[in-house]
Formats: C-alpha cells, sequence, structure tokens
C-alpha cells in the first residue's frame, strides 16, 4: 500500500524540521513548506492526503490557506496548529472545515494519533463506497466537501444506488461522527405513525400511547437524521417537517412543550423533486430548505466500470455469510452481468449474487446461477450494430459527435436529447459540461470566438 503523503506548512524552519523527522519516522511521506504561498504551489503539482499547518504564519495564515486548499482538492484533510491565545482562530477553521487543530505545545503521540484519525476516515470512505469510476469519485469528494458543514443536504438518485450508504459516509466524515445516525423511510410508514416517529408523542395523546415516546429528532440529537424517500411525504407533514428544520425546534404529538434540537438531516429522493414543486406537490419552501448541499448518484448503467469491482466484493461478503465455498465467478457469467442494464442499480446486483452463490453448484458462479433477466436480456449483436474500425477509434470523438447529432436533432433540447441517447437529464447535462459543448458548436467555430470573449 502506497505511503500517506502529508504537506507540512510553517514558517519556522525549526518546526518544519521536527515534524518531518517525526512524520518520516511513523512512515508517512513528508513534504514541507515555508509559508502559505509554497504549500499552494506544491499543491498544484502533486496530490497530498493530508495537510498539516500552522495558523499563525506571515503572509498567508492557516485559515486561509485552509480555504484555497479546499477549494483546489476538496478531498484534503487540514489539520492546524496553534499558540494556546490563538485557540478561537482554530475554532473557526473547524467551522470552515478543517478536520481537527492541536495546541502547543504537542506530544509526539498526540500529533501521531490525531493525523491516524483523520486518515481512518479517508480509509473508510474507499472502504464503505466501493468503486473505481470517474463518477463515483466525484460523488466521494462531494462527500467529503459537505461533511464538513452543518447544512441540509439532498441525495438524488433512483432505487438501489445506495443513497442511505451516502448518507452514512457523509455522517461519519463528519464533526458528528462520534453521536448517532437515524434513519427512516419516509415511504414505508403512513402520515400518522410518521409524525410520531419523527417527532415523538406524550402518553395519551392518541390510542395506543400508554406511554410517551421521544421521537428521532431527539433521539439523533447533535447527530444525523437520515430522511429516505422524502418525496413521499403529504402536504401537511411537509408542513412540519418543514417547521423543524427552520426553528430548530419541535413538539411532539399531544404536546405543547417545544423541545430544541440539533440535528443535521440528510434527505433522499429518486423522484424529480422540482416537478413535484411545479406541479404543486411538493412544496418549494421545503425543497430550498433542503437542497442547501445536494449530491446526484448515478445509477450502476453509468458507471459500468464498478460492476467488476462490486461483483467480487459481494462474492466475498455473502460467502463470509453462508458455508458455500463460492471463490469466484466464470468469464461468461461476469460477462454477462458486465453487459445487463441493471435496472435495480447496486441492490440488484447484490441480491443477483447473493442468490447465485446460494444456488451455485461448484465453487464458481456459473450462467446458470444467475437470475433469468440477467440471462435474457437481448444485446445487439456486433454483426448487426456498430462495428469496431480496424484502425480504432477515439472514443471520446465519438461519444462527443453523437452528442453533437442529439442536442442538433433536438434543436438543443437537453430532454429530448437525453432521451435520444438513452441518458438521465443529468448525465447529459454533466457530458455537456465535460466536452464544453454548448448552442454554440452549432456554428463551427462561434464557440471559441464566444470563449475568447
Amino acid at each position: 500500500m502506497a505511503r500517506k503523503s502529508i504537506l507540512v506548512v510553517d514558517d519556522e524552519k525549526s518546526q518544519r524540521e521536527i515534524l518531518e523527522m517525526i512524520l518520516s519516522e511513523a512512515g508517512y511521506d513528508a513534504t514541507t513548506a515555508s509559508s502559505g504561498e509554497a504549500a499552494l504551489r506544491i499543491a498544484r503539482e502533486r496530490r497530498f492526503d493530508l495537510a498539516l499547518t500552522d495558523l499563525k504564519m506571515t503572509g498567508m495564515d492557516g485559515i486561509e490557506l485552509l480555504s484555497k486548499l479546499l477549494a483546489y482538492d476538496s478531498s484534503i484533510i487540514v489539520i492546524l496548529l496553534t499558540a494556546h491565545g490563538s485557540v478561537d482562530s482554530a475554532k473557526e477553521a473547524l467551522r470552515r472545515g478543517a478536520f481537527d487543530y492541536l495546541e502547543k505545545p504537542y506530544d509526539r503521540e498526540t500529533l501521531l494519533d490525531t493525523i491516524q484519525r483523520a486518515l481512518a476516515r479517508l480509509d473508510a470512505l474507499d472502504t464503505e463506497i466501493m468503486s473505481v469510476s470517474s463518477e463515483m469519485e466525484a460523488v466521494k469528494k462531494m462527500i467529503l466537501k459537505v461533511a464538513r458543514s452543518n447544512s441540509t443536504v439532498l441525495i438524488r438518485g433512483e432505487s438501489g444506488t445506495g443513497k442511505e450508504l451516502i448518507s452514512r459516509a457523509i455522517h461519519t466524515q463528519s464533526l458528528r461522527a462520534d453521536q448517532m445516525f437515524q434513519a427512516v423511510n419516509c415511504a414505508a410508514i403512513n402520515e400518522n405513525l410518521l409524525e410520531s416517529e419523527l417527532f415523538g408523542h406524550e402518553r395519551g395523546s392518541f390510542t395506543g400511547a400508554h406511554a410517551e415516546k421521544k421521537g428521532l429528532f431527539e433521539v439523533a440529537d447533535k447527530g444525523t437524521l437520515f430522511l429516505d424517500e422524502i418525496g413521499e411525504l403529504d402536504v401537511s407533514m411537509q408542513a412540519k417537517l418543514l417547521r423543524a428544520l427552520q426553528e430548530r425546534e419541535i413538539r411532539r404529538v399531544g404536546g405543547t412543550r417545544a423541545i430544541k434540537i440539533d440535528v443535521r438531516v440528510v434527505a433522499a429522493t429518486n423522484r424529480d423533486l422540482r416537478a413535484m414543486v411545479a406541479d404543486g406537490r411538493f412544496r418549494d419552501d421545503l425543497y430550498y430548505r433542503i437542497n442547501v448541499l445536494s449530491i446526484d448518484v448515478p445509477p450502476l448503467r453509468e458507471r459500468r466500470e464498478d460492476i467488476d469491482l462490486l461483483i467480487d466484493y459481494f462474492i466475498k461478503k455473502h460467502t463470509r455469510n453462508t458455508s458455500r465455498l463460492v471463490r469466484g465467478i466464470t468469464p461468461d457469467a461476469r460477462r454477462l452481468m458486465n453487459d445487463y442494464s441493471w435496472p435495480g442499480n447496486v441492490r440488484q446486483l447484490e441480491s443477483a449474487i447473493e442468490r447465485a452463490i446460494l444456488l451455485a453448484e461448484s465453487d464458481l458462479i456459473t450462467v446458470e446461477d444467475l437470475p433469468l433477466e440477467v440471462r435474457q436480456e437481448s444485446r445487439p449483436s456486433p454483426e448487426g450494430g456498430f462495428k469496431l474500425p480496424t484502425e480504432g477509434l477515439v472514443f471520446e470523438d465519438m461519444e462527443r459527435q453523437l452528442i453533437l447529432q442529439a442536442m442538433e436533432r433536438t434543436d438543443y433540447n437537453i430532454t429530448k436529447a437525453a432521451k435520444l441517447l438513452g441518458l438521465t437529464f443529468r448525465t447529459l447535462q454533466y457530458r455537456l459540461e465535460k466536452f464544453g459543448i454548448k448552442r454554440a458548436d452549432r456554428h463551427g467555430g462561434d464557440e471559441e470566438e464566444e470563449s475568447a470573449e
């Protein structure tokens, strides 16, 4: 495993040398910088897992460096070193996204323990979310970025894409990681019971309420509350939830006492909430309240690079939970799983692997062990479809041309073009930005002229 890289920033040479020695002896790859400006130049040339910076420095101070490092690489972890009189400034740095601060003088053990805790969270994120695709790497970076705040997060994605897993990752990467994480599926509980589940109830407030009960907002106080399928809430519950988020207080069912809450809310939906707002089915004020920060989770069919990794991961996971001695999958079965469209996303893939392990008659999963829909999904044959030119091709050029043709055919209507290409609106929007495609592309060189302006 590659050594973790740490950037040490201090304008005192002796401090840089001491820290470099401690980190090198502990097995880290340490690089030093004598100022915030120098640190930024180095960070642009190579990536670091963690930055250890003094708070008070000549020129750019630690807080300004923190902001600029995070703006350049949102995944970097920053720890500040501060003198006793600067603790208030260090606490401000925590609010701006620093992982922690150490008050001088600190000992070697405390320093290394803090670094180890910080890097453990980074490793935990890679373990929790199995992926190698660029789409999911972008999601991981966004998790690290939003985790550092207390703002509400909205996770959007199809069913089975792992929205709850992402919400848990946000919690474990946040300053609330040591507190409670609670989750509720808003679609699985009827309105009356959901109100009690979220806000609690007083004894005798309704039939069957034999004792007072704390709701999840109280149980998760100082922690994180995950509201799955928030788009399924009816209008009256939307109003009650909005009040709780705005006022930071709740009232139990049947109660009159306002109870203050300190809860970070993460919501998720597989619906188009903007369309629901336009149709009057979802409150616009609640939508804007929960959509302070957002993460879009791509479906599995749009990150096929992850399928092999997930296959191997789920085989290991589910063979640990059974007595079956399955050690892998045949090439033909793996190919079919890679070709399948996975409408149920990662959840469906995991279910298929679990089923195959139970049915397998050898130590390898075969085609016959896979679900019928995976085996029978029709695919265009190479003879009837596109043929790869003998001289090969540049795939991104072909992708860009297809997108341009679809946009031309639909007069640059992204929704219609996405349907032609078999993509979601957000995926096509991402690719348009990736390739720098805009309406000016219809006229040859107009784009260059427009960008030059």
